[in-house]
């Protein structure tokens, strides 16, 4: 298992009714230096792709992600990013690095919003 498990809420759908698509991500070591080194996906639904350089305004905090924890540290982090000059330029991440049957004070979580 790699670590942390990157996730991004989403809408899927083709206009209709929209449908919520969680888009995950797994940071593959270091040993794979390009896409096309890693392993080949077995489902064709995974892609690998190289996601590139990129900065974050990055806030970690312990406990559960529960939906309402993870919107209260966005707003929180976004409002001192932008206190401090920063601009906001995506939607937050969510990195969660332990198994899911960690005990709850002891898991680590970041919240990751992109900035300029």
């Amino acid at each position: 298992m790699t670590a942390p498990v990157v996730t991004k809420d989403g809408s899927g759908g083709d206009g209709g009714e929209a449908k919520k698509m969680v888009t995950m991500q797994f940071i593959l070591p270091s040993v794979y230096e390009k896409a096309e080194d890693a392993p080949k996906p077995i489902d064709e639904k995974v892609e690998i792709k190289e996601e590139g350089e990129r900065k974050y305004g990055v806030v970690k905090f312990s406990g559960v992600a529960s939906d309402g924890v993870v919107n209260e540290k966005v707003e929180k982090l976004k409002g001192c990013l932008e206190r401090d000059g920063y601009k906001v330029i995506g939607d937050f991440l969510l990195a969660r690095y332990n198994p899911p049957w960690t005990i709850p004070m002891f898991r680590t979580n970041e919240v990751m919003i992109p900035v300029e």
